[in-house]
Order: structure tokens, then C-alpha cells, then sequence
């Protein structure tokens, strides 16, 4: 088989790209994908008991033209807005997200804690050289204690100190001594930071089904059920597998770039298999609970919520029944808790044991009484290898060796994974990144979204 156009994974990015060629005339194009359905990451599944789950908590909002249309074209009106509602749990309540604005929540004694540990000469002033020292400048020991550094632990498995600060952007909410004293004694909340306080959501099917649709118009281009499992550069052939060996002339990898560069790639230099060896990732569980709402309980408006403490061993929960109530089996009238965890080799984890501590973690945090555990309907749950790609100290020279090296083979590597940048993986970034390809590839115009400066 011989196509013009070959990209490696039906996710986000591959799509993305497989579309944008479609758009712009080209037919000659095939996409591998190695599950039965399309959606990487961004997938959603429907369990035995009709509840419906995405792999972690994603949500729709946009930093381009481009995917806004996109959107426009596959979802129409069958999406719901939100107004982002998110809070942190610490010291045994609730304060609002962004955690640093809002430490008014806080017991008196770890209130005055953050607060004196941003006063001058409690946060040290040489430059930082890694993520932890980044906290510790930026937000005093105070809330580094309370929320910056377990928060960060639990969410990418991976100690601070180990991780670079330079992805960061409007990724984290950083902190102002005058705006925190005024929040404190005016009693103000400031809950409005963020690209994604406000937000779309599918009203059917899940996150997955953005991709489901785009998928669908792609039908013919796409072929299930190959894993690949060698790339000839020299030869320009992807070999899977399932026998299937294609021959093309331009190649998009969206897969793990280690694995490409590490597995995949023949006659790898060392030099990329070396940098590939220095890329970091974590892996997550997901764990999806399901149970009938309490026919006179208050409503939760609260759209999901982050865990630092060690009560529990997730780090963040979505009320999923809010995000559409379609993700429930009855609509309106059950609750969807979905939990991620994450785990590495710094961050080890016992996934068989985990859907049980999780529901424990929903007692101990107040969101499910211990005397509702035997009503739970449902416990669905999933572990993927690949969760977070982690700014490691080496992952930029790491890059520096494998991107130039592939680009000098024909092949581009783009996406969460494939790219390996946690700055620009939004859903916005990750399907940008596969249409800004296909228009260089065709139009030769620069792409923008991913780039190693």
C-alpha cells in the first residue's frame, strides 16, 4: 500500500491533520490507529450501567478561530456552556480555585502560614532552577505547603524539583501580596483566572464524541486495529502489527515520541534513543462512580475539584454529572464522580487497590457519605500507561536532539505525546498542531502552535 500522507494515530492531532488535508484537497492520505475507535485520550466510553466517562477531565475551550469553527461544524447546537466552578480541598474544607487568591477559606492558622510566607524575606530570592524553587519563589512556603507542592506531586507523579518551571504561562495562576490581603479583609472571592473559566462540553456521548464525528467524515481514511511497529525512514515505510506495511511520503507520528524514536524508528542514532531515554511521563487512573442522587439533597454546582491532601488518592475529581447530565444513565437524577490518579516509579501505585481507595477518598473528602457506599451503581475504571507528558529538567534538550533528527528523516512527531509539550496539549493546541502540519505540507506555511523556542 502506498499513500502521500501518512499519520500515525487517530487522536486529536491525527485527525486534526487528516482533516485539514481533506479540506484542502487532498485525498491521498491514510491514518493508522491501533484501537477499534478514534479519539486517543480524548475517547469517551459508555459503561454496562449506561454512564458514560472521558479518560480525565477534559473540556472545551479555544484559543483559535480555526477550532471554534471546527466545533461549530461537528457539535452544533448539542453542547452545553459552563461557567467554571472548581475548588481546592485543604485542611478539611473548601476553598476556591485559583487556591492562592482565595486562602481566606483556610483555617486562621494556615491562613496567616500563606500569608507570612509571602511577606518580604520569606521567599527566597535567587533565580530558580527547577519547578520546586519556582514555587517556593513565587508563592512562599506558606501555600507551597497547603496546596503547590502536594498538589503537583500527586498530579504528575513526579517530585517538583525534578521538573522544569518554563512551561508554566497561563497554565498557573501566580500570586499578588495586595490582591491576597484584600481578598482576606474584604472578604472578596477571585474565581475568574484562567483560559478556561468558561467552557463547552458535547451534550451527548462524552469528549468523545467530537471525535467520534470528526472520525466519521473521515471514514474511508482510517484504518483500525494497526499498531505499528517499525518506521524505515530510509525506505519511507510504516510496518504494523497486523502485516500491514505502507509506503508514504510524508509521515505525522501523534504516538509517544519515545517510543517512535526508542521502538519503532530503524537504525536509530544513539543519540535519539539516548534523548528519548530523558523524556518523563506519569500514567493515570481513572475511576468513574455512579450513584442516584438523594431525592432532597441539595444540587453540587461545582464543576470539578483538586486534592492535595493525602486523604485521598486522587488528585482531582469532575462532577461529570454536570458537565451534561447525559453522562449519567438517568439523566438529572444520578451522580457521576469521576476521579484521576496519577502513578510512576517516584509515585508507585497498586491500580488493583485503587477503585476501593478511591471510594474511601470520596468519604474522607465529603462527597460521599459512608453510609451511601452500598448504593453505588457503578465503578467503572481505566489505566493509561501515558497520562501527563512531565517538563522534565531534560526534556527540552531532549527535544532539541529528536525533533531536528526526525525532521532531517521526513517524519514529524506532533501532539501531546508526540510533541511532548505540555504547554501547548490543550484540545485546541492538539488538533492545531495536526492542521498546522497539513498546511505546511501542502501550502508550505510555518506552524505556529508547536515549536522548540
Amino acid at each position: 500500500m502506498k499513500t502521500k500522507y501518512l499519520i500515525i494515530g487517530a487522536g486529536p492531532t491525527g485527525l486534526g491533520a487528516a482533516h485539514r488535508l481533506q479540506e484542502l484537497g487532498e485525498a491521498d492520505f491514510l491514518v493508522l490507529e491501533r484501537n477499534a475507535h478514534a479519539g486517543g485520550l480524548a475517547a469517551s466510553f459508555k459503561d454496562g450501567n449506561g454512564f458514560t466517562w472521558d479518560i480525565g477531565g477534559h473540556v472545551v475551550f479555544s484559543h483559535y478561530d480555526y477550532f471554534d469553527a471546527l466545533m461549530d461544524s461537528l457539535l452544533g447546537d448539542e453542547r452545553l456552556e459552563h461557567q467554571r466552578e472548581s475548588w481546592v480541598r485543604s485542611n478539611q474544607t473548601w476553598v476556591p480555585y485559583p487556591f492562592q487568591n482565595n486562602i481566606r477559606y483556610l483555617p486562621r492558622a494556615a491562613r496567616w502560614e500563606c500569608v507570612e510566607g509571602l511577606l518580604p524575606g520569606h521567599r527566597p530570592d535567587a533565580r530558580p532552577e527547577n519547578f520546586a524553587q519556582w514555587i517556593d519563589a513565587v508563592f512562599g512556603p506558606g501555600i507551597a505547603r497547603h496546596f503547590m507542592d502536594p498538589y503537583n506531586f500527586k498530579v504528575w507523579a513526579t517530585p517538583p524539583e525534578l521538573m522544569q518551571f518554563g512551561w508554566i504561562g497561563e497554565r498557573v495562576s501566580v500570586v499578588d501580596l495586595k490582591k491576597v490581603l484584600r481578598n482576606i479583609i474584604l472578604e472578596r472571592d477571585d474565581v475568574a483566572w484562567g483560559p478556561n473559566n468558561t467552557f463547552k462540553f458535547p451534550l451527548h456521548g462524552g469528549t468523545g464524541e467530537i471525535f467520534r464525528r470528526l472520525a466519521d467524515r473521515l471514514a474511508d481514511r482510517i484504518e483500525y486495529n494497526q499498531a505499528v511497529t517499525r518506521i524505515d525512514a530510509k525506505a519511507r515505510t510504516v510496518t504494523t502489527g497486523q502485516g500491514l506495511t505502507v509506503e508514504y511520503d510524508a509521515l505525522l507520528n501523534t504516538a509517544p515520541l519515545d517510543v517512535l524514536a526508542r521502538d519503532w524508528l530503524a537504525d536509530a542514532p544513539d543519540a535519539m534513543i539516548d534523548a528519548a531515554g530523558d523524556l518523563v511521563h506519569n500514567s493515570v487512573y481513572v475511576a468513574g462512580v455512579g450513584l442516584d442522587m438523594e431525592p432532597d439533597a441539595a444540587p453540587d454546582s461545582r464543576c470539578w475539584m483538586y486534592f492535595p491532601e493525602g486523604d485521598s488518592p486522587f488528585y482531582r475529581v469532575t462532577n461529570f454529572h454536570n458537565y451534561s447530565p447525559n453522562n449519567a444513565a438517568r439523566p438529572g437524577r444520578q451522580l457521576a464522580f469521576m476521579c484521576e490518579t496519577s502513578f510512576s516509579e517516584h509515585k508507585p501505585e497498586n491500580v488493583h487497590e485503587l477503585m476501593d481507595r478511591t471510594v474511601q477518598g470520596l468519604v474522607n473528602s465529603a462527597l460521599l457519605r459512608g453510609d451511601r457506599v452500598d448504593d453505588i451503581l457503578t465503578r467503572w475504571e481505566i489505566a493509561v500507561d501515558y497520562g501527563y507528558p512531565v517538563p522534565s529538567l531534560a526534556r527540552d534538550n531532549a527535544l532539541r536532539v529528536l525533533q531536528p533528527g526526525l525532521e532531517a528523516m521526513g517524519i514529524q512527531s506532533r501532539g501531546r505525546f508526540g510533541g511532548w509539550k505540555y504547554e501547548v496539549s490543550n484540545m485546541d493546541h492538539s488538533v492545531m498542531q495536526g492542521v498546522e502540519w497539513a498546511e505546511r505540507m501542502v501550502n508550505g506555511t510555518p506552524e505556529k502552535t508547536y515549536t522548540l523556542d
